[in-house]
C-alpha cells in the first residue's frame, strides 16, 4: 500500500527521478553539500552513492538528505572490504582474493553480516559488492585482488556467502561486474575493454557466478563497461547501454527480477563514447533500474522523459522500474 499510495502520486519526471543516484563524498566542502541539497529538492533523485569521507560527517550529511527528501533516499556505497575501503577510522576486512583463499566460508557470511551491521550504523542501505568476476587474467588491470578467484564454482560460493550475509541483516548486495569483467586488461575506468569470446564462453565461464548469485535472491546487479560482440554486434556499444544484454540477457534469460545496477556513469569506457544525458538514457532504456555516478540530474531526467515523448521507453517500463524501487525501500 505504501508503494502504490506513492506511485499514484508521482509525475512521470518524479518516477524517472527514483533511478537517479548522485556521487557524494563526506570530505568536501559546505559548496558540495549544498549541490547535493539542491538536487534532493529540485529532482527527486532517487539515491546517493557515497565514496571518500567520515563516519560521523557521513551519518550528519545522510541524516540532512533524508530530511529533506519527499521519498526516503537509498544510500550506497562502494564497500568490497567493508565501510573502511572508502571511510578512514572504520574496520578493514580482507581483500576478496583473501577470503578465496579461507576454507571456511561461514566466516565468509558472517563478515557479510558484521559489514551489514555497520553499513546501518552509518546510514547506508546497499552495498555495491561482492565481485563476482572470475580472475581469469593475470593482466587485468582492475579486477585481479578483487575477486574470490579464478575457479567458478568458489566465486559462485563465495559470492553467495557474502551476499546473503549481508541481506540476511538488512542491507541490500550487488553482484558485479555483469557479465564479467574478469578476463580484460583494459580497465573500464579509463577505456573500453573489447572482449571477442563466444556467447557459449560467457555461458560456461563468466556468468556462472551470477547466475549462482541470482539463484540465491541476491537483490542487484551492477553491469560493466565492455563491448561484448558476441553478445551485441554494435559497434563500440558498452554492455551497460545494451538491451540484448541488460534485458535479455540479464532479465528474460536468466531471470532476474532484482535491481539492475550501472557501473558509474563518469568512467571513460561510457564518457569517452556517449554525452551525458545520452547515456544516462541509453542506460534505462537498456534496462538498468538504477543509473549510478550520473553527472547532471537534470538533463538524464530530461532527456529520459525525451525518450520516453518519443516512444522508445513505454510507460510500463518507467512505473515497474520505480515501483521496483520504491519496494525496496520499503523493504
Amino acid at each position: 500500500p505504501w508503494v502504490d499510495s506513492l506511485l499514484s502520486s508521482m509525475s512521470i519526471e518524479e518516477k524517472i527521478a527514483q533511478s537517479i543516484f548522485l556521487a557524494t563524498w563526506s570530505n568536501r566542502d559546505i559548496s558540495h553539500y549544498t549541490e547535493i541539497d539542491r538536487a534532493i529538492r529540485e529532482h527527486g533523485i532517487g539515491g546517493l552513492v557515497f565514496f571518500q569521507g567520515t563516519p560521523s560527517k557521513q551519518v550528519e550529511l545522510i541524516s540532512h538528505y533524508q530530511s529533506v527528501s519527499r521519498v526516503p533516499l537509498a544510500i550506497a556505497l562502494d564497500g568490497e572490504w567493508g565501510s573502511g575501503m572508502r571511510l578512514d577510522s572504520m574496520q578493514d576486512y580482507p581483500y576478496q582474493m583473501t577470503l578465496g583463499a579461507i576454507s571456511n566460508d561461514s566466516l565468509i557470511y558472517e563478515m557479510g553480516k558484521r559489514v551489514a551491521e555497520e553499513f546501518k550504523l552509518l546510514g547506508l542501505t546497499i552495498n555495491l559488492a561482492p565481485v563476482a568476476d572470475i580472475n581469469n587474467n593475470p593482466a587485468n588491470p582492475v579486477i585481479n585482488y578483487r575477486s574470490f578467484g579464478e575457479d567458478r564454482h568458489l566465486v559462485a560460493r563465495k559470492v553467495v556467502m557474502y551476499s546473503s550475509g549481508m541481506q540476511d541483516n538488512g542491507i541490500l548486495a550487488t553482484a558485479k561486474h555483469f557479465p564479467g569483467h574478469g578476463d580484460t586488461n583494459t580497465d573500464s575506468h579509463y577505456d573500453l575493454p573489447l572482449i571477442k569470446h563466444s556467447r557459449e564462453r560467457f555461458d560456461s565461464l563468466e556468468l556462472y557466478p551470477f547466475r549462482q548469485a541470482i539463484n540465491a535472491g541476491i537483490g542487484a546487479v551492477m553491469s560493466a563497461h565492455l563491448n561484448i560482440p558476441a553478445l551485441d554486434s554494435t559497434s563500440s556499444l558498452p554492455s551497460t547501454l545494451s538491451k540484448p544484454v541488460m534485458t535479455g540477457l540479464l532479465k528474460e534469460e536468466l531471470g532476474f527480477r532484482g535491481l539492475a545496477v550501472t557501473d558509474a556513469m563518469n568512467m571513460r569506457g561510457l564518457t569517452d563514447y556517449y554525452e551525458p544525458g545520452e547515456a544516462d538514457a541509453l542506460a534505462y532504456e537498456a534496462g538498468n533500474d538504477i543509473i549510478e555516478y550520473v553527472m547532471d540530474a537534470g538533463l538524464a531526467i530530461n532527456t529520459i522523459k525525451d525518450y520516453y515523448d518519443q516512444g522508445r521507453i513505454s510507460y510500463e517500463q518507467i512505473e515497474n522500474t520505480c515501483r521496483k524501487i520504491l519496494a525496496f525501500k520499503y523493504w
